[in-house]
């Protein structure tokens, strides 16, 4: 089973990094949007006035219902051999991971950066040369920041939630790729 993961990541051409930074972006873009949605309708129920949502339990299905297009659109546009599983993987973990994350952490925003980091590194296309480890190292930290800077500084995490998950999976990328050089 490994030989065969290892034989179709091979066979594919390296992709660029630009490619990839590119898929990182468009994803992000779709992200937030849907991150925005979430979040109004959390709030909204949270609140005792509503706060100033009528209907809040569309808001967080209309982010939610963005979140597997984010996915697709991560797959697709880093070239992933096999995106159309990715996809559904990365669905998957991300509610495996998100979930729990959030109930142990009792906020929405850390919750939100691991499950989609989580997914984001299935669905983001896998290189040979990088390995699961810096990727993987990367969303924890992603995740731990998102934990403190909630407690912190609240304003700046929710802010920055949708735009830290891919990036840091990029940057991870990135600093492999610079060490490989």
């Amino acid at each position: 089973m490994a030989r065969a993961r290892r034989s179709w990541l091979a066979s594919a051409a390296p992709l660029s990094p630009r490619r990839k930074w590119r898929a990182i972006l468009l994803a992000t873009l779709l992200l937030v949007p849907g991150y925005w949605a979430m979040l109004a309708g959390v709030v909204a129920v949270a609140s005792d006035d509503g706060g100033g949502v009528g209907y809040p339990g569309a808001y967080i299905a209309f982010g939610l219902a963005l979140v597997p297009f984010v996915f697709v659109v991560l797959a697709f546009l880093s070239e992933h051999p096999r995106a159309p599983g990715a996809v559904v993987k990365a669905m998957a973990l991300a509610l495996l991971v998100g979930i729990p994350v959030s109930a142990i952490a009792a906020d929405a925003v850390t919750g939100f950066v691991a499950g989609v980091g989580a997914g984001g590194l299935v669905a983001l296309r896998p290189e040979v040369v990088h390995g699961w480890r810096p990727r993987v190292l990367a969303l924890a930290a992603a995740t731990a920041w998102a934990f403190l800077a909630v407690r912190t500084v609240p304003e700046v995490a929710v802010l920055l939630a949708p735009v830290v998950p891919f990036t840091s999976i990029g940057v991870a990328d990135h600093l492999a790729e610079r060490r490989r050089a």
